[in-house]
């Protein structure tokens, strides 16, 4: 997998964490340094986590599914990109806390697409740690910006951000089954 087909991975994964930054940002009214790191130092460590541990599951199941590695991967970001753009400007209510008892879920909330990618890698033998590094630090950066923005923004550019990332999974797992079927 191309360098910048992994930052599109890891900007449309990081979208969630992104949105619910924002929101983090909103809830806060004032986004310090240390707000903005804790919020990409959870949000950035689940999302290069959750891969991980999805690409250790998928080498173990790798001999159930090699031969239909590449529909797995389309059905995976499709389903993942579909309920972002669905879930895009649905309103939630945000804890205005950075402790952990309210970082937590959230970072486990949002990374769990990056679970299905992780899978999704193994299948394509994507090289992991590159792929793990490059999505927990765009989501680290993006959530930091994220706080920041909501404290000077608002919610308004929370539907946009969703819907961009459910759309370039969407697109990118699309570009995976025509790759494999031999069609581009």
């Amino acid at each position: 997998m191309e360098l910048w087909e992994l930052l599109l991975i890891g900007v449309g994964l990081s979208m969630d964490a992104f949105a619910v930054s924002i929101c983090k940002g909103l809830t806060a009214r004032q986004a310090t340094l240390g707000r903005c790191l804790t919020a990409g130092a959870y949000f950035g460590g689940f999302q290069a986590l959750m891969p991980l541990l999805g690409y250790l599951l998928g080498t173990r199941l790798e001999a159930f599914i090699v031969n239909v590695d590449h529909w797995i991967a389309f059905v995976l970001l499709g389903v993942i990109g579909f309920n972002m753009v669905r879930e895009a400007g649905k309103q939630e209510e945000v804890d205005p806390s950075f402790g952990p008892g309210a970082m937590l879920p959230l970072a486990l909330a949002t990374s769990i697409d990056a679970l299905a990618v992780g899978v999704t890698f193994a299948c394509l033998r994507v090289e992991i740690l590159p792929a793990i590094a490059i999505i927990g630090t765009t989501t680290l950066l993006l959530s930091g910006a994220g706080v920041k923005l909501g404290s000077v923004f608002g919610t308004r550019y929370k539907a946009g951000a969703e819907l961009a990332g459910g759309v370039v999974l969407i697109l990118m797992g699309t570009k995976i089954l025509l790759e494999h079927t031999g069609l581009i």
